[in-house]
């Protein structure tokens, strides 16, 4: 694979991921709420969901969601019940983020190990991810050399800039949470568990293209 077509990869993707979606979103939340360090967890649960993606997309798993409105629907209705459950958990917090503040500490005794699997199982189960995936990646495949490679090339790749863009989302919320006001931080925790049940709803209305 060339360079210039890994830097026209690296490109789009970029735009793509820095776009807010659930992962960054998931991301500033637990920057905001547990702090950076602890954050890192949910980053590598995400990552760890692009190498899924990726790998299933590229034996064939995509194809099957784009073909079968069965396996798509019970997919896609997995991942909205899930990112509405974080929405609604997050509206219902009685102020965390401000208990954090208050105490120097993150909010919650939420274990590294909750946050990572949080961001993997909302990506995870994101059929629009498989989707996506499926034709994007045929575009910067070469037929005539190793697929397998190529992928994981790729998928090393993507893997790097959505971790370093989701840190970048993550500092951004460990930092501005510090000059909030109680109330600003409440609402900071209700407008992040909004646009999730938001995404929730657009992802309970979305079909294939197929369709």
């Amino acid at each position: 694979m060339d360079i210039v077509t890994l830097l026209a990869f690296a490109a789009v993707s970029f735009v793509g991921i820095a776009t807010p979606g659930p992962t960054v979103l998931l991301a500033l939340t637990n920057g905001s709420r547990h702090g950076l360090r602890r954050a890192v967890a949910g980053m590598i649960g995400a990552v760890l969901s692009d190498f899924v993606l990726i790998g299933a997309v590229a034996i064939g798993l995509g194809a099957l969601l784009a073909a079968s409105e069965f396996w798509f629907s019970m997919l896609k209705w997995a991942g909205a019940a899930y990112l509405a459950f974080l929405g609604i958990m997050l509206l219902r917090s009685k102020g965390a983020i401000d208990a954090a503040l208050k105490s120097g500490a993150p909010a919650g005794a939420t274990s590294p190990f909750s946050i990572g699997l949080k961001s993997f199982m909302v990506a995870a189960t994101n059929p629009k991810g498989y989707l996506f995936f499926s034709a994007f990646l045929p575009q910067f495949i070469d037929p005539t050399l190793p697929q397998a490679t190529q992928y994981t090339l790729l998928a090393l790749v993507f893997a790097a800039l959505d971790f370093l863009i989701m840190f970048g989302y993550a500092f951004f919320g460990s930092q501005a949470v510090r000059f909030l006001k109680t109330s600003s931080a409440m609402w900071l925790e209700r407008a992040c568990g909004g646009a999730l049940l938001a995404l929730a709803g657009s992802l309970a209305f979305y079909r294939r293209a197929t369709a």
